[in-house]
């Protein structure tokens, strides 16, 4: 599943062709992907003009000029593709180039999953162009939900704090965190508390900050409720993992779409998510990547500077 720098990335890559950019006409391919589709999807957005782009947690929200926004999740195997289209008279424009480049999550084009096609105009991007939406496996999924009402919608009412600003920093995991007995990690994935951390940033997290994953929440923080030196390290390297992934994958996509309009996954090389039995990358630490299952998911750390 796409984690949050991935999204943001994706975000920021469909903002040019997608903002400002009024809705010609929706090709809904099927009934459902993982729910099935709002009643009268593609006529509710045809001819409304899309006024920003943006992202909560995992999920990118189109805003529309009726006051709707479009909420779209990529699931596990969920992409889009940028392709030129045709205008409203019906002219084609220019075809796409081929796909160069190797991906460490290359995503699919086999139109045979191509469940939604956006067809655009827009004045930032020249001529029309569609937006096709990819997912074999139909894991991700689009609704569309009242801006006015979107905070109290079941799928955001309970989201925590964006982990990507200056408000996540030691004194607040140390609120969110005081008296937790769970393991770290847990609480760090815990989308109650923070929305949009996934499984590989908190283990590459947890390794620049130098913490077990398998320590208490509870130990970051002071008696009197405050937050340790550790939870500044923690605090800190969260932001910066989060910003170097999406600083990294914006620059990949962009130079990506401009070859053939696709827009997917990027994943940069790890320190050590998946590097099991690797020496540790810490300088002079000497020991090894070691991978242990928490809660069903794999923990990749080095059991000697973590603790």
């Amino acid at each position: 599943m796409p984690e949050l720098p991935e999204v943001e990335t994706v975000r920021r890559g469909l903002a040019p062709s997608f903002e400002d950019a009024r809705i010609l006409r929706v090709e809904q391919r099927r009934p459902d992907l993982r729910f099935p589709f709002p009643e009268r999807f593609a006529d509710r957005l045809t001819g409304r003009r899309v006024t920003g782009l943006g992202r909560r947690s995992k999920y990118l929200m189109a805003d529309l000029d009726d006051g709707s926004v479009l909420v779209m999740h990529l699931g596990m195997s969920g992409s889009f593709r940028v392709e030129a289209g045709q205008s409203e008279a019906g002219q084609s424009e220019a075809g796409e180039a081929e796909a160069p480049g190797e991906f460490h999550h290359p995503r699919s084009k086999d139109q045979r999953h191509d469940h939604v096609v956006f067809h655009l105009e827009g004045a930032a991007r020249p001529g029309a162009v569609r937006i096709v939406y990819n997912d074999p496996r139909r894991f991700g999924f689009m609704t569309l939900v009242e801006r006015a009402g979107l905070a109290s919608h079941p799928l955001f009412e309970k989201l925590g704090i964006e982990p990507t600003g200056n408000q996540l920093d030691a004194d607040l995991l140390a609120r969110l965190f005081n008296g937790r007995k769970t393991p770290l990690k847990a609480a760090l994935l815990d989308q109650r508390l923070i929305a949009g951390l996934g499984n590989i940033y908190v283990c590459e997290a947890l390794h620049r900050a130098g913490l077990s994953p398998k320590r208490a929440a509870g130990t970051i923080v002071t008696k009197a409720g405050k937050g340790t030196v550790a939870a500044e390290r923690l605090a800190r390297s969260i932001r910066e993992v989060i910003a170097e992934a999406i600083a990294a994958g914006g620059s990949s996509l962009r130079d990506h779409r401009q070859a053939d309009g696709t827009l997917g996954y990027f994943q940069h090389s790890f320190l050590v998510y998946d590097r099991e039995g690797a020496s540790c990358p810490r300088e002079g630490c000497g020991g090894t990547v070691l991978r242990e299952v928490q809660g069903g998911r794999s923990s990749f750390f080095c059991a000697r500077c973590q603790k």
